[in-house]
């Protein structure tokens, strides 16, 4: 069966011609302050912690955020990738494109339904999707300029009951990103990997007809085959074709232009013939024609009444359609699973939110008010009818919270909140209906004791209601578990952060953040392998910590960067490891650059411990090597034209993630070219 979503490649060809067209100034190599200094990851803004513009290395939370100049330089095939400097945060699954999920402090893993353990946006758009052997986020990093991790349940308060790993939010390119001195602008971006032999074509024209109106449209296709570890053996089903695109366009408007509307719908595409049925492993299911089609509709209202203390209004309209068909299986029908399906979930949801300035004396008070409404369908058919372990539904939930953020005299700031989820799921069987309520709370901290040196810290809960899938679903020999109750989480966080400019020259800087972190996971749910018992079931207790350190050296000249994650847990019914705690990692990146050439080059080192799951799951420790250079020539022809090489895992490692289902990829070599215009 070879299923639709078919779309016009013509493109390509334009955009490898125009690629060498006109020359722009040279691309910024760092980021800079006003006053010409320059600052790290931890110096930018969070966009989604609360109210107020506050920066990360500030913030109660470990945050960190990535921006288009981190995104083009990873030249990352899947989202997955973008997270190397993360830490505590990885991709789990594999390398294909279809087999893509998160994990943040050992919350995650394929062999549950954990998707929702982790809240994930694109333009304020949750993302969802669960499927047998399948990921659950399908998308394009090309489609992207800035994304925010903020890790722990204390992220539960503005996003939503349950998000007990944390929030990855994806924000889309805007016109703005590329309209600096006219009214139009043209970006066209190429790039090869040698392993698997990929290419990349993207596109994007940028137009400002009038001052208050912008608009973008952004065109991607990506292709690749098989690529190999190591030892140089086939990763079978990891060849994909995909194309995605994006159209965007704001309008300002106001006596002071400060209310905007904003409407983004963005697509990701992928339809193959004869691809591997598994895509978080290589279990051999055989093949499957497969077509997925994700798609996101964000219309956003925004209005900072400057001068009014009562009104600074946000309000998001989003709709998320993940759809996957398949079939013609190479094995027998023995199962719903080889039939020819059709499995989605389409999410309506509205979020409207007004943060209050009351402020007063020496303390600066924002108080930030929301309600949240959703609805989610389910849907799983096959020829044979529906699926019982794959149950469609329809999950619907109203949330209403309230995050104050108290700052005494620019020294301390207090967080508190609380959220507040009613929940209904309700079977597409017409079965009974599952319906609860959740509270997650929080209180957080984060205190000044120099101006380089701060301490912070919080306390919260979070519940997180079953899924369908873990309520409904069920087998001839293993009944539904609908007596499940909802997972209580409670997390202690506790930090510390330093950051100081004027190391060794007038601009440099220096900042590093630790946290340390602390779950108490009551009634967590998990999938039960045994035969004649429901197909999950609350475990009684399970307890994860650890400790992250995310640290940097910015200069003119130099750079220096860290990301190091230890998590630890126990089943303590069990005594075992849970297989969702990651490997302890640390990540080091060591630069240069020669800002008068528009050179920047360095080395990347990725250094994984031994883990041992208790249970004879072991994981050995593997090292990989990377090294990069990215040039933006300041004059002659290559003048506007920013070239990134990199090579990968340069001694060629094989090696096994204990998240990833199969082995990692071995040496390779990437080139990215972009050149952007404006007229």
């Amino acid at each position: 069966m070879r299923v639709g979503h078919s779309k016009s490649l013509l493109f390509c060809t334009t955009a490898l011609t125009a690629l060498l067209a006109a020359p722009l100034a040279a691309q910024e190599t760092v980021d800079e302050t006003a006053d010409g200094g320059v600052f790290t990851r931890l110096g930018r803004i969070v966009l989604g912690f609360g109210g107020t513009e506050t920066v990360a290395i500030d913030t109660p939370q470990a945050v960190t955020v990535l921006n288009q100049d981190d995104i083009d330089k990873e030249q990352a095939s899947t989202a997955a990738d973008l997270f190397d400097m993360v830490p505590g945060v990885q991709g789990i699954g594999t390398g294909r494109v279809g087999g893509v999920s998160f994990n943040i402090r050992g919350v995650g893993e394929l062999a549950s339904s954990d998707e929702s353990k982790i809240i994930v946006t694109v333009d304020g758009a949750t993302k969802f999707y669960e499927q047998y052997r399948m990921g659950s986020f399908f998308s394009d990093p090309e489609l992207y300029k800035q994304v925010e991790v903020l890790r722990g349940p204390a992220s539960s308060t503005l996003y939503g009951s349950g998000a007990i790993g944390g929030v990855i939010n994806f924000e889309t390119k805007d016109a703005g990103d590329f309209l600096t001195t006219g009214n139009h602008a043209l970006r066209f971006r190429t790039g090869y990997t040698s392993n698997g032999n990929e290419k990349l074509v993207s596109a994007i024209y940028a137009t400002r007809p009038v001052d208050t109106f912008e608009t973008l449209f952004a065109l991607n296709y990506r292709k690749a085959g098989d690529y190999e570890d190591g030892d140089g053996n086939d990763v079978a089903g990891s060849a994909y074709d995909a194309l995605s695109g994006l159209i965007k366009a704001k309008y300002t408007f106001g006596d002071t232009l400060s209310k905007s509307l904003t409407a983004s719908y963005s697509a990701w595409n992928s339809s193959l013939d004869d691809t591997s049925y598994a895509q978080t492993d290589s279990f051999n299911f055989g093949t499957i024609d497969r077509d997925i089609f994700d798609q996101t509709f964000a219309l956003r209202y925004e209005d900072s009444a400057p001068g009014n203390p009562w009104l600074d209004l946000d309000v998001v309209l989003t709709y998320s359609d993940t759809d996957v068909e398949q079939g013609d299986s190479s094995l027998p029908a023995i199962s719903p699973l080889f039939e020819d399906s059709h499995y989605a979930y389409r999410t309506l949801s509205l979020k409207a939110e007004n943060t209050f300035d009351v402020s007063f004396g020496a303390w600066q008070n924002f108080l930030t008010a929301g309600i949240q409404l959703s609805r989610q369908e389910r849907i799983a058919k096959s020829t044979s009818g529906s699926i019982e372990f794959h149950p469609e539904g329809t999950d619907q939930k109203i949330g209403a919270y309230l995050q104050g953020e108290f700052v005494w005299n620019d020294r301390l700031t207090l967080v508190p909140g609380i959220r507040a989820d009613l929940v209904s799921l309700q079977p597409g069987d017409g079965g009974q209906d599952y319906d609860t309520t959740l509270i997650s709370p929080k209180i957080a901290a984060h205190y000044k004791l120099t101006e380089d040196l701060s301490v912070f810290g919080s306390l919260a809960h979070t519940e997180r209601t079953p899924t369908l899938d873990e309520i409904y679903s069920f087998s001839p020999t293993e009944p539904a578990s609908g007596g499940l109750d909802p997972e209580m989480a409670n997390s202690v966080e506790l930090g510390v952060s330093y950051s100081h400019y004027g190391i060794f020259t007038a601009n440099d800087v220096v900042e590093l953040k630790a946290t340390g972190f602390y779950y108490d996971i009551t009634d967590m749910i998990s999938r039960d392998t045994t035969a004649g018992t429901p197909f999950y079931r609350n475990i009684d207790h399970v307890k994860l910590w650890g400790v992250e350190l995310e640290g940097a050296y910015e200069a003119e000249r130099g750079f220096a960067r860290a990301a190091f994650s230890d998590v630890r847990g126990e089943d303590t019914a069990t005594g075992l490891t849970p297989t969702s705690v990651p490997q302890r990692s640390l990540v080091l990146t060591l630069g240069g650059r020669a800002p008068e050439y528009g050179l920047e080059y360095g080395w990347r080192g990725h250094f994984y411990g031994d883990i041992d799951y208790g249970d004879g799951t072991t994981y050995d420790g593997y090292n990989l090597h990377d090294l990069f250079v990215n040039w933006s020539p300041q004059q002659g022809p290559l003048e506007g034209l920013t070239i990134g090489l990199t090579a990968d895992n340069i001694f060629d490692t094989t090696y096994r993630n204990s998240l990833a289902g199969d082995n990692g990829e071995g040496r390779s070599y990437s080139i990215a070219l972009t050149r952007t215009f404006e007229f």
